[in-house]
């Protein structure tokens, strides 16, 4: 079951998984879990830090299949295990460093995401609210823009979540 909106540049998305809370959270902030389904479907992910505490830091590159790398870096804002994670993500350089998106000179420098997670019945509700931060307004135009395609990658994303779940229980 999946729900998405966007409104007011905040996208909404909402995915139930057959899987205790405790290991939805546990495979978001856990290097060695995180980088076994985050990403877009084919692509890889190379975990250089993870620090999942308020004010740490997540640095990452994905590799797509075509052997093109991008780098992107989570700042944590709030972390309530297991129940609520709050991060901006921004497009970086390898040492961290905030860079512009490769498929947009408009694409917003950081991104405020905020992943609930409710448990029923041993299987948990996730929430993912997000949007721009401090953008101007061609780049929240620019993310209301793409909100289709971030709805399509998140999909895939969450699928591959579902998958990995499955695989740890």
């Amino acid at each position: 079951m999946a729900k998405n909106q966007v409104e007011n540049n905040e996208l909404l998305l909402t995915r139930v998984f057959d899987a205790p809370r405790e290991l939805v959270f546990k495979v978001w902030t856990d290097p060695e879990h995180f980088c076994k389904w985050w990403g877009p479907k084919g692509f890889s992910l190379n975990v250089s830090k993870m620090d999942v505490r308020p004010g740490g830091l997540f640095l990452g590159s994905q590799t797509s299949p075509e052997g093109h790398v991008m780098w992107g870096k989570f700042v944590y804002q709030e972390v309530n295990a297991p129940e609520k994670l709050v991060y901006v993500q921004s497009f970086s350089d390898e040492e961290g460093n905030t860079v512009r998106a490769p498929f947009n000179p408009n694409w917003p420098l950081e991104i405020i995401n905020i992943l609930t997670l409710t448990e029923e019945n041993g299987k948990t509700a996730l929430t993912l609210r997000g949007g721009p931060v401090n953008a101007t307004e061609e780049e929240r135009a620019a993310f209301s823009g793409m909100a289709p395609m971030l709805e399509q990658g998140f999909g895939g994303t969450f699928d591959q979540l579902a998958d990995y779940l499955a695989s740890q229980q």
